[in-house]
């Protein structure tokens, strides 16, 4: 094993062992401070161990400047900025280095782009063409429809709609009862339009698909099993695409979308953070920002001194 495996592999277990960090984070983690060990050496610092010591402040920011160079995202760059600085507050808690260059090094903000997301008339566009497609009672375009009529009407993730059993929605009171991020359940509600789409694709289509691997799913495959969250953004993107000039959004856009419709309609910013089930207030408030573009947009075309 070499000085550099021998180093990441300590690494790797500290991840792992002592944070509980997952295989994926551990995987991403070690490929970070592999790409750093290398930057350093192209850059001629030496043997593993002085290539940690030898590296200042202004080689780490060359080693970011080199992956903003090379077509790294702002995402990208301040998550190797984190990753890095994780890697060396290691590296001198176990007494391999004596100080630690990284303290001080700051990558840009991610930005937080504006979402993607339908109009109230192109989301009226996409859900009447997903009712139309539906007209044949054929079982998977009844199912799609009320994926999407239900993810448009309370906003929920797809993670969370795909999760959903049978006895977690109540017809009568338009009610689905939700598991979000971090086990927190929540209830949301939904209009006709869904109720409708749900009730027709319990009572004419899920008979259709139900076998033994169906257990208590609400949402089926085509092979019977509980739904899968790549199917369910197959038939959001299928669905937002036919209005003309309408962005093909994921499930993700299409809960933007629902946020965002709801303040244009007069809810308050509380009542649309228990909806969507965010945990702080500061992540409903990017729908506000999406608002008020939309706002900006419309005053710059129609105000005649914009």
């Amino acid at each position: 094993m070499t000085d550099d495996e021998a180093l990441l592999a300590a690494y790797g277990r500290y991840l792992g062992i002592e944070r509980g960090r997952s295989a994926n984070t551990v995987r991403a983690y070690l490929g970070d401070a592999r790409a750093l060990l290398d930057h350093l050496n192209d850059a001629g610092c030496g043997s593993p161990g002085a290539r940690l010591a030898g590296a200042d402040l202004n080689a780490l920011r060359g080693w970011l400047g080199a992956l903003a160079r090379g077509g790294a995202s702002r995402a990208t760059i301040a998550r190797r900025s984190a990753s890095v600085r994780t890697f060396y507050a290691w590296a001198v808690r176990t007494g391999r280095l004596g100080q630690d260059p990284s303290v001080r090094l700051l990558a840009a903000r991610k930005g937080r782009d504006l979402p993607e997301i339908l109009t109230p008339e192109q989301a009226e566009q996409a859900l009447s063409a997903a009712a139309v497609a539906a007209d044949d009672g054929d079982p998977a375009a009844l199912r799609d429809l009320a994926m999407v009529e239900l993810l448009y009407a309370s906003g929920i993730r797809v993670g969370e709609l795909a999760a959903l059993d049978v006895d977690d929605v109540d017809l009568g009171a338009r009610t689905a009862t939700v598991l979000g991020k971090g086990a927190r359940e929540r209830i949301v509600p939904f209009g006709v339009p869904a109720e409708r789409a749900i009730g027709d694709w319990l009572t004419r289509a899920r008979p259709r698909l139900m076998n033994a691997a169906s257990g208590p799913a609400l949402f089926l495959g085509a092979r019977g099993g509980r739904i899968d969250q790549r199917q369910v953004r197959t038939a959001v993107r299928t669905a937002t695409a036919r209005p003309d000039g309408a962005p093909s959004v994921a499930p993700h856009g299409l809960r933007h979308t629902a946020a965002t419709h709801l303040l244009d309609g007069g809810a308050d910013l509380r009542t649309v953070q228990e909806l969507l089930g965010h945990k702080s207030l500061a992540t409903t408030q990017l729908y506000t920002q999406v608002s008020v573009e939309r706002l900006k947009e419309t005053y710059a075309r129609a105000h005649p001194r914009a």
